[in-house]
């Protein structure tokens, strides 16, 4: 058992909306929701949308205070942090969204986009921060000299792999990977994947990695903790969960699973031999 890098409990975000007459309701979006993230592996949170999944990586990340519950990073409580506190937390957590191109400044070229966390921050990496960018651009798989390049003039892959680089520029502990490759297509969500996982054996950074697509979670997931209406209804080690589901909602999310017909794999495995 590795060490515990991020330890969520019983994790509360309840909304108030107005609804009818100005009428206030309460709505709990995240219920009751514990995880632990450790030192270099990958925890996938699943479920279909509205399951509060995205929402709880949200409240992990900082960007939304939880109603109830507490947080933890490296053995420091974070659930309430200062803003001195809250500066490093912005350092060693970062963020993959689902839409790179909502999420990248489409007036700032890639370079300057890669050198807004180090000002951020106030890093001066070592070699300077253009040849930190250029070198960032090549571990996620871009060209250093499209580096003036705006985010309109790439790919939806390539867009994200921006995206990548940028939560990398600080060299984070744990990156929230919130639906990062289901706005893709499955040929580019395979590369993203296989990149994703080559970064974090290079680095040995933590993931936790929010999808609904359970045949990409069993791809790059050690451990996932499955949710369903704010909570978490059943979580461990992936080979367990998708081996021998517990929980009935489990059982119907692996069950949707599209499978390859073996007669007709192995008829056309003959034709191509």
């Amino acid at each position: 058992m590795s060490e515990v890098l991020l330890s969520a409990r019983d994790l509360i975000k309840r909304f108030t909306t107005r609804g009818l007459y100005g009428r206030k309701s309460e709505f709990t979006a995240v219920d009751g929701v514990s995880f632990d993230v450790r030192l270099g592996e990958t925890l996938a949170l699943v479920g279909e949308s509205g399951s509060g999944k995205s929402t709880s990586a949200r409240m992990a990340a900082k960007l939304m205070e939880p109603s109830a519950g507490t947080l933890e990073f490296e053995g420091q409580d974070i659930t309430h942090a200062t803003s001195a506190q809250l500066a490093r937390y912005r350092a060693d957590v970062q963020v993959v969204f689902q839409d790179p191109f909502s999420s990248l400044n489409p007036r700032h070229t890639v370079e300057r986009i890669l050198m807004a966390p180090l000002d951020y921050q106030g890093i001066a990496p070592k070699g300077g921060r253009r040849a930190h960018t250029r070198e960032l651009m090549e571990r996620v798989g871009l060209n250093p000299d499209h580096a003036l390049r705006y985010p309109a003039q790439f790919s939806g892959g390539q867009a994200q792999r921006i995206g990548i680089a940028r939560a990398l520029a600080v060299n984070p502990k744990l990156v929230i990977c919130d639906e990062a490759v289901s706005a893709l297509d499955v040929s580019v969500q395979a590369q993203i994947l296989e990149l994703l996982m080559r970064l974090q054996r290079e680095s040995g950074f933590s993931y936790i990695f929010i999808a609904h697509d359970l045949a990409v979670v069993r791809r790059i997931a050690q451990r996932v903790a499955v949710m369903s209406t704010g909570k978490i209804v059943e979580q461990g080690p992936c080979d367990r969960v998708f081996g021998d589901p517990q929980d009935p909602y489990t059982q119907t999310l692996l069950a949707a699973i599209p499978r390859i017909n073996p007669e007709w794999e192995r008829k056309r495995k003959a034709a191509t031999a």
